[in-house]
């Protein structure tokens, strides 16, 4: 069984995640494998240089993100592009590890969880959602950048009406690490209990 773990920046998905891995639940998280996929040396690495340029490229031969996200941002041909290299890579390793996980389930940990589509991997998702003020808050303070900053990179996530209606389960994170805690250990019994049937 999996489950699909998402929120908004600043929900709280990765306090979130660490609590299932503390419960002995395998976390296979997205944005890691996005990563992993154009690391230096990748055949994925190799073909963004040779459509962008070696400039998209560090002095240390690594994926230059800052360079990348301003080229896809200003094009929507390259964005395109880009997103039909690296998706299929990207959904391929996480269905090889989400496989190599310990029963009784697996958490497949994704920020854009149903932009991208891959609640169609899971048998249920969990919502770990806030409001934008604490999102705002939370993020302003945890990585020092500004409010604007984060209310752009809020705007371009879906909105949390819509990822409360497509979710299996929701819980709201404005409370202590505590209560984030019991719930979380709620749904372990209810998913624990629903892959023994």
């Amino acid at each position: 069984m999996i489950i699909g773990l998402t929120g908004g920046i600043g929900s709280g998905k990765s306090a979130a995640s660490r609590v299932f891995e503390s419960l002995g639940i395998g976390c296979v998280d997205a944005d890691v494998v996005a990563r992993d996929v154009v690391a230096k040396g990748s055949p994925a690495l190799s073909a963004i240089a040779e459509r962008f340029g070696s400039d998209i490229l560090t002095t240390k031969g690594q994926l230059n993100r800052a360079s990348l996200r301003e080229r896809i941002f200003t094009s929507n041909e390259d964005k395109t592009w880009l997103e039909a290299l690296l998706h299929p890579l990207i959904r391929e390793q996480i269905l090889a590890q989400l496989k190599q996980q310990p029963p009784p389930y697996s958490v497949l940990v994704a920020p854009l969880l149903f932009e991208n589509g891959l609640e169609a991997l899971c048998d249920e998702t969990v919502l770990i959602d806030v409001p934008e003020s604490v999102q705002r808050q939370r993020v302003t303070q945890r990585d020092s950048v500004n409010a604007d900053q984060v209310q752009r990179i809020i705007d371009s996530q879906m909105g949390r009406a819509d990822k409360q209606a497509r979710a299996t389960h929701y819980i709201e994170n404005t409370g202590t690490l505590a209560q984030l805690e019991t719930a979380i250990l709620a749904l372990h019994h209810h998913f624990v209990a629903k892959n023994a049937q």
